[in-house]
Protein backbone atom coordinates (compact mmCIF):
# COMPACT_ATOMS: atom_id res chain seq x y z
CA UNK A 1 0.00 0.00 0.00
CA UNK A 2 2.97 2.15 0.65
CA UNK A 3 4.69 2.14 -3.04
CA UNK A 4 0.66 2.80 -4.37
CA UNK A 5 0.15 6.00 -1.87
CA UNK A 6 3.73 7.28 -3.20
CA UNK A 7 2.87 6.80 -6.52
CA UNK A 8 -0.64 8.69 -6.56
CA UNK A 9 1.04 11.37 -4.20
CA UNK A 10 3.70 12.29 -6.77
CA UNK A 11 0.70 11.72 -9.63
CA UNK A 12 2.95 8.88 -11.37
CA UNK A 13 -0.43 6.80 -11.37
CA UNK A 14 -2.87 6.12 -14.55
CA UNK A 15 -6.65 7.07 -14.30
CA UNK A 16 -9.35 5.81 -16.07
CA UNK A 17 -12.15 8.39 -16.25
CA UNK A 18 -15.58 6.81 -14.96
CA UNK A 19 -19.06 8.24 -15.58
CA UNK A 20 -21.98 8.28 -12.78
CA UNK A 21 -24.43 4.97 -13.61
CA UNK A 22 -21.61 3.15 -14.93
CA UNK A 23 -20.46 0.06 -13.97
CA UNK A 24 -16.94 -1.80 -14.96
CA UNK A 25 -15.64 -5.48 -14.23
CA UNK A 26 -11.75 -5.50 -13.58
CA UNK A 27 -9.14 -7.47 -12.14
CA UNK A 28 -6.36 -6.15 -10.07
CA UNK A 29 -3.13 -7.85 -9.39
CA UNK A 30 -1.96 -8.43 -5.73
CA UNK A 31 -0.81 -5.05 -3.96
CA UNK A 32 -1.68 -3.27 -6.86
CA UNK A 33 -4.80 -0.58 -7.66
CA UNK A 34 -6.71 0.76 -10.36
CA UNK A 35 -7.81 4.48 -10.21
CA UNK A 36 -10.96 6.16 -11.73
CA UNK A 37 -12.05 9.93 -11.72
CA UNK A 38 -15.62 10.81 -11.54
CA UNK A 39 -16.98 14.10 -12.47
CA UNK A 40 -19.96 15.51 -10.49
CA UNK A 41 -21.78 18.81 -10.53
CA UNK A 42 -23.03 20.91 -8.09
CA UNK A 43 -26.30 19.42 -8.27
CA UNK A 44 -25.26 15.79 -8.18
CA UNK A 45 -23.12 16.95 -5.65
CA UNK A 46 -26.37 17.86 -3.16
CA UNK A 47 -27.84 14.92 -4.62
CA UNK A 48 -25.42 12.39 -3.27
CA UNK A 49 -22.93 10.07 -4.43
CA UNK A 50 -22.57 6.15 -3.60
CA UNK A 51 -19.57 4.32 -4.70
CA UNK A 52 -19.81 0.30 -4.33
CA UNK A 53 -17.22 -2.03 -5.11
CA UNK A 54 -17.81 -5.79 -4.62
CA UNK A 55 -16.32 -9.25 -5.50
CA UNK A 56 -18.78 -12.72 -6.56
CA UNK A 57 -15.08 -14.40 -5.90
CA UNK A 58 -15.28 -13.38 -2.26
CA UNK A 59 -11.97 -11.14 -3.32
CA UNK A 60 -9.87 -9.15 -0.85
CA UNK A 61 -9.59 -5.71 -1.56
CA UNK A 62 -10.00 -1.82 -0.31
CA UNK A 63 -11.68 0.80 -1.36
CA UNK A 64 -10.03 3.99 -1.54
CA UNK A 65 -10.99 7.72 -1.68
CA UNK A 66 -8.33 10.62 -2.98
CA UNK A 67 -8.16 14.17 -2.81
CA UNK A 68 -6.24 16.17 -5.20
CA UNK A 69 -3.15 17.78 -3.98
CA UNK A 70 -1.43 20.93 -5.09
CA UNK A 71 1.51 19.73 -7.21
CA UNK A 72 -0.51 17.55 -9.15
CA UNK A 73 -0.81 14.52 -6.56
CA UNK A 74 -3.38 12.58 -4.82
CA UNK A 75 -3.64 12.40 -1.07
CA UNK A 76 -5.79 9.44 0.75
CA UNK A 77 -8.66 10.92 2.41
CA UNK A 78 -10.60 7.71 2.98
CA UNK A 79 -10.09 4.12 2.66
CA UNK A 80 -12.78 1.13 3.66
CA UNK A 81 -11.56 -2.73 3.81
CA UNK A 82 -14.00 -5.17 2.48
CA UNK A 83 -16.22 -7.33 3.91
CA UNK A 84 -18.03 -10.23 3.94
CA UNK A 85 -21.68 -10.07 2.16
CA UNK A 86 -23.61 -12.63 1.81
CA UNK A 87 -21.92 -14.92 -0.91
CA UNK A 88 -19.55 -11.63 -1.97
CA UNK A 89 -17.47 -9.28 -0.55
CA UNK A 90 -18.60 -5.60 -1.05
CA UNK A 91 -17.13 -2.27 0.17
CA UNK A 92 -19.03 1.10 -0.10
CA UNK A 93 -18.93 4.81 0.65
CA UNK A 94 -21.71 6.71 0.46
CA UNK A 95 -21.47 10.61 0.18
CA UNK A 96 -24.96 11.98 1.13
CA UNK A 97 -24.88 14.90 3.32
CA UNK A 98 -25.27 13.22 6.72
CA UNK A 99 -22.84 10.89 8.70
CA UNK A 100 -22.46 7.41 7.86
CA UNK A 101 -21.29 5.15 11.27
CA UNK A 102 -18.52 1.90 10.62
CA UNK A 103 -18.50 0.50 13.45
CA UNK A 104 -18.76 3.21 16.56
CA UNK A 105 -17.28 6.03 14.51
CA UNK A 106 -18.78 8.05 11.77
CA UNK A 107 -17.27 8.65 8.50
CA UNK A 108 -15.03 11.38 8.25
CA UNK A 109 -16.73 12.79 4.74
CA UNK A 110 -19.98 12.73 4.45
CA UNK A 111 -20.49 14.96 1.11
CA UNK A 112 -18.39 16.29 -1.89
CA UNK A 113 -18.27 19.05 -3.82
CA UNK A 114 -18.97 19.26 -7.43
CA UNK A 115 -15.80 18.64 -9.45
CA UNK A 116 -13.28 15.45 -9.81
CA UNK A 117 -13.16 13.18 -7.49
CA UNK A 118 -10.61 9.75 -7.47
CA UNK A 119 -11.56 6.84 -6.43
CA UNK A 120 -9.02 3.37 -6.35
CA UNK A 121 -9.43 -0.06 -5.78
CA UNK A 122 -6.92 -2.01 -4.15
CA UNK A 123 -5.88 -5.40 -4.46
CA UNK A 124 -5.21 -6.12 -1.00
CA UNK A 125 -3.96 -10.13 -0.78
CA UNK A 126 -0.32 -11.54 -0.83
CA UNK A 127 -1.16 -14.69 -3.12
CA UNK A 128 -2.82 -13.57 -6.09
CA UNK A 129 -5.40 -11.21 -8.17
CA UNK A 130 -8.88 -9.76 -7.02
CA UNK A 131 -11.95 -9.13 -9.26
CA UNK A 132 -14.06 -6.70 -8.79
CA UNK A 133 -16.83 -4.51 -10.29
CA UNK A 134 -16.80 -0.68 -9.42
CA UNK A 135 -19.96 1.39 -9.50
CA UNK A 136 -20.55 5.22 -8.63
CA UNK A 137 -24.14 6.33 -8.45
CA UNK A 138 -25.63 9.60 -8.28
CA UNK A 139 -28.54 9.44 -5.47
CA UNK A 140 -31.16 11.52 -6.84
CA UNK A 141 -32.89 8.80 -8.41
CA UNK A 142 -32.93 7.16 -4.56
CA UNK A 143 -34.40 9.93 -2.75
CA UNK A 144 -37.13 7.40 -0.51
CA UNK A 145 -33.89 5.04 0.37
CA UNK A 146 -32.16 7.93 1.49
CA UNK A 147 -34.67 9.46 3.89
CA UNK A 148 -34.63 5.88 4.84
CA UNK A 149 -31.21 5.79 5.36
CA UNK A 150 -31.12 8.76 7.13
CA UNK A 151 -33.88 7.57 9.97
CA UNK A 152 -32.40 4.19 10.22
CA UNK A 153 -28.76 6.23 10.90
CA UNK A 154 -30.51 8.59 13.34
CA UNK A 155 -31.94 5.40 15.29
CA UNK A 156 -28.52 4.02 15.37
CA UNK A 157 -27.02 7.11 17.21
CA UNK A 158 -29.71 7.17 19.63
CA UNK A 159 -29.23 3.24 20.71
CA UNK A 160 -25.36 4.23 20.66
CA UNK A 161 -26.04 7.08 22.94
CA UNK A 162 -28.28 4.91 25.04
CA UNK A 163 -26.28 1.55 25.17
CA UNK A 164 -23.22 4.01 26.53
CA UNK A 165 -25.17 5.29 29.69
CA UNK A 166 -26.71 1.54 29.84
CA UNK A 167 -23.08 0.40 29.72
CA UNK A 168 -21.77 2.69 32.79
CA UNK A 169 -24.93 0.88 34.58
CA UNK A 170 -23.84 -2.64 33.51
CA UNK A 171 -20.60 -2.35 34.72
CA UNK A 172 -21.79 -1.15 38.23
CA UNK A 173 -23.94 -3.84 38.51
CA UNK A 174 -21.32 -6.51 36.87
CA UNK A 175 -19.10 -5.03 39.59
CA UNK A 176 -21.48 -5.48 42.78
CA UNK A 177 -22.19 -9.11 41.00
CA UNK A 178 -18.94 -10.01 41.60
CA UNK A 179 -18.33 -8.62 44.95
CA UNK A 180 -21.44 -10.70 46.54
CA UNK A 181 -20.51 -13.95 44.40
CA UNK A 182 -17.30 -13.79 46.31
CA UNK A 183 -18.91 -13.06 49.16
CA UNK A 184 -21.50 -16.05 48.91
CA UNK A 185 -18.42 -18.14 48.12
CA UNK A 186 -16.82 -17.11 51.47
CA UNK A 187 -19.75 -17.69 53.30
CA UNK A 188 -20.27 -21.64 52.23
CA UNK A 189 -16.52 -21.93 53.53
CA UNK A 190 -17.37 -20.94 56.56
CA UNK A 191 -21.06 -23.05 56.66
CA UNK A 192 -18.35 -26.29 55.82
CA UNK A 193 -16.22 -25.65 58.54
CA UNK A 194 -19.06 -25.33 60.88
CA UNK A 195 -20.26 -28.50 59.58
CA UNK A 196 -17.26 -30.22 60.04
CA UNK A 197 -16.50 -29.52 63.42
CA UNK A 198 -20.59 -30.36 64.10
CA UNK A 199 -19.91 -33.21 62.74
CA UNK A 200 -16.80 -33.97 64.77
CA UNK A 201 -18.76 -33.31 68.30
CA UNK A 202 -21.52 -35.55 66.92
CA UNK A 203 -18.97 -38.38 66.98
CA UNK A 204 -17.81 -37.48 70.05
CA UNK A 205 -20.65 -38.92 71.93
CA UNK A 206 -19.84 -42.24 72.25
CA UNK A 207 -18.27 -44.96 74.80
CA UNK A 208 -17.55 -47.18 71.97
CA UNK A 209 -13.97 -47.23 70.74
CA UNK A 210 -13.77 -46.28 66.95
CA UNK A 211 -13.48 -49.73 64.87
CA UNK A 212 -10.26 -50.41 63.63
CA UNK A 213 -10.16 -50.45 60.23
CA UNK A 214 -7.07 -51.77 59.18
CA UNK A 215 -7.57 -55.07 61.15
CA UNK A 216 -10.68 -55.46 59.42
CA UNK A 217 -9.55 -54.81 56.17
CA UNK A 218 -6.57 -57.44 57.45
CA UNK A 219 -8.44 -59.86 58.47
CA UNK A 220 -10.58 -59.48 54.44
CA UNK A 221 -7.79 -60.07 53.34
CA UNK A 222 -6.52 -62.92 54.65
CA UNK A 223 -9.95 -64.82 54.00
CA UNK A 224 -9.53 -63.57 50.61
CA UNK A 225 -5.90 -65.35 49.90
CA UNK A 226 -7.44 -68.44 51.93
CA UNK A 227 -10.51 -68.69 49.34
CA UNK A 228 -8.27 -68.06 46.60
CA UNK A 229 -5.46 -71.23 47.28
CA UNK A 230 -8.65 -73.81 48.23
CA UNK A 231 -9.74 -72.37 44.61
CA UNK A 232 -6.32 -73.39 42.98
CA UNK A 233 -5.99 -76.35 44.75
CA UNK A 234 -9.19 -77.86 43.77
CA UNK A 235 -8.52 -76.50 40.15
CA UNK A 236 -5.45 -78.65 40.10
CA UNK A 237 -6.90 -81.67 41.13
CA UNK A 238 -9.44 -81.87 38.31
CA UNK A 239 -6.65 -81.05 36.14
CA UNK A 240 -4.76 -84.26 37.09
CA UNK A 241 -7.67 -86.28 37.03
CA UNK A 242 -8.25 -85.29 33.77
CA UNK A 243 -5.06 -86.11 32.41
CA UNK A 244 -5.15 -89.40 34.19
CA UNK A 245 -8.13 -90.79 32.52
CA UNK A 246 -6.83 -91.59 29.09
CA UNK A 247 -4.22 -93.58 30.47
CA UNK A 248 -5.98 -96.06 32.44
CA UNK A 249 -8.23 -95.79 29.40
CA UNK A 250 -5.46 -97.30 27.55
CA UNK A 251 -4.59 -99.79 30.04
CA UNK A 252 -7.52 -101.25 30.22
CA UNK A 253 -7.88 -101.65 26.40
CA UNK A 254 -4.31 -103.48 26.37
CA UNK A 255 -5.79 -106.02 29.15
CA UNK A 256 -8.66 -106.56 26.66
CA UNK A 257 -6.33 -107.45 23.91
CA UNK A 258 -3.97 -109.52 25.66
CA UNK A 259 -6.89 -111.54 27.12
CA UNK A 260 -8.44 -112.34 23.82
CA UNK A 261 -4.77 -114.01 22.59
CA UNK A 262 -4.64 -115.57 25.40
CA UNK A 263 -5.87 -119.50 25.42
CA UNK A 264 -8.24 -120.95 26.99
Amino acid sequence: TRIVLEEASNGAVLVHPFHLGQSCSKKVEKQCAHFYSVNITEQEAQAGLVCRVQSSDKSKFKLLYFEPEDNGGLSLALQEESTKIGKCTSSRMYFLGFPIYRLDQPCEISELKAGTHVFSVYGDNFFKSASYVIEVLCAGPFSEEKDKLRAVEARILTKRVELSKFETEYREVLAQFIEMASRYAQEMQSIDELLKQRNTIHASYSTTPPLKQSSSSSKSSDSFKESKKEEECQTSCKKHWANDMPKKRKWFNVRLKMDKDKPY
